[in-house]
């Protein structure tokens, strides 16, 4: 079977695919072959040797894989044998891994997925995941009215919008380009600012009547961080979940003592805040995967890539080109 690896870090070529036998499921274990799988962010730091939660090497990145159940090992129910599923490396005990035409793991870590649900459409329950956190973990109790989210056309962002709407939230959305603006509405963002050409702070506060917004959700950094302080209204948080475009500027608690008037709050968050809270994660799961078989969100069309282009997948995601997710077919 095919399965890609990284033996040293480095950029999209270090992606090396290789041909190996496929792996027979242990006790307790079963094998899912793969149907689709995901391609995001953390892959990329995996790759460019990066990601705090870095396997050893050679490792194969991949954070979910959607597929059926083809073998069970010992002790293992064999009426699983068939069963459509959902692989999410949250539920490993390391990162990665997905990158494969069959991955062998512990009977209890996939999520069923009822028929309802595509492959592809499965792949999007990591983001759902993630933005459901996002919205309703940062600040527990505290539903936000208005929410800021920039790179509003990943997928990750498109996940927060459905979610943010699903709760009655406002979302204005931060953008590059037309076709990423046009993205972000059709997911049902509220208003749409682009950093390019527009002021985020002054486009927000003429947005709400000079009130600003109660919750901003930034995965870029940079200046773009500072702007969102900005766009805060009074206990209003920030919420830092990557820097892709590089550490804030200016120092960022300068920034909130400049703003002391308001009472920000900035919180840096990680999924990975969940690692041993498998109750929570799952159950969280449990519940975007109704949604979703009910039709209440909807992942947006994905760009449909071999497993054999992993490589471009990869230089897409690098260049910043991506609108929603990237899936590898094998």
């Amino acid at each position: 079977m095919k399965l890609v690896q990284i033996h040293q870090p480095g950029g999209p070529d270090a992606l090396v695919i290789a041909n190996v036998p496929a792996p027979v499921p242990g006790p307790g274990q079963v094998r899912v072959a793969a149907r689709a799988i995901g391609v995001g962010r953390p892959d990329v730091l995996m790759r460019n040797g990066t990601y705090k939660w870095m396997p050893p090497l050679p490792a194969t990145p991949g954070g979910e894989m959607a597929g059926v159940i083809d073998a069970v090992g010992e002790g293992v129910a064999p009426e699983l044998a068939g069963r459509r599923v959902l692989v999410s490396a949250r539920e490993l005990v390391q990162r990665g891994g997905c990158y494969a035409e069959a991955i062998c793991v512990p009977a209890d870590a996939p999520f069923e997925l009822p028929a309802a649900i595509s492959f592809e459409a499965a792949l999007s329950l990591p983001n759902f995941l993630m933005a459901d956190a996002l919205l309703n973990r940062c600040n527990p109790g505290v539903r936000a009215r208005r929410v800021l989210l920039t790179g509003a056309a990943g997928g990750v962002a498109s996940a927060v919008i459905q979610l943010a709407r699903l709760q009655g939230s406002e979302v204005i959305g931060v953008v590059s380009s037309d076709e990423k603006a046009a993205f972000a509405t059709a997911m049902g963002a509220a208003h749409v600012i682009d950093r390019l050409r527009e002021s985020i702070p002054e486009r927000v506060m003429a947005l709400t009547g000079g009130e600003g917004v109660d919750l901003a959700l930034d995965h870029i950094g940079a200046g773009i961080l500072v702007d969102c302080l900005h766009a805060l209204a009074p206990f209003g948080m920030a919420v830092s979940y990557n820097i892709v475009g590089g550490p804030p500027q200016p120092e960022i608690f300068g920034e909130l003592r400049k703003l002391v008037g308001r009472s920000l709050a900035l919180r840096c968050f990680s999924i990975h805040s969940f690692d041993h809270d498998r109750a929570t994660r799952r159950a969280a799961t449990e519940g975007l995967i109704g949604l979703l078989a009910e039709g209440r969100i909807t992942p947006p069309a994905a760009t449909r890539m071999p497993l054999d282009a992993v490589r471009d997948a990869h230089r897409i995601l690098d260049a910043g080109e991506t609108i929603g997710k990237i899936i590898l077919i094998p």
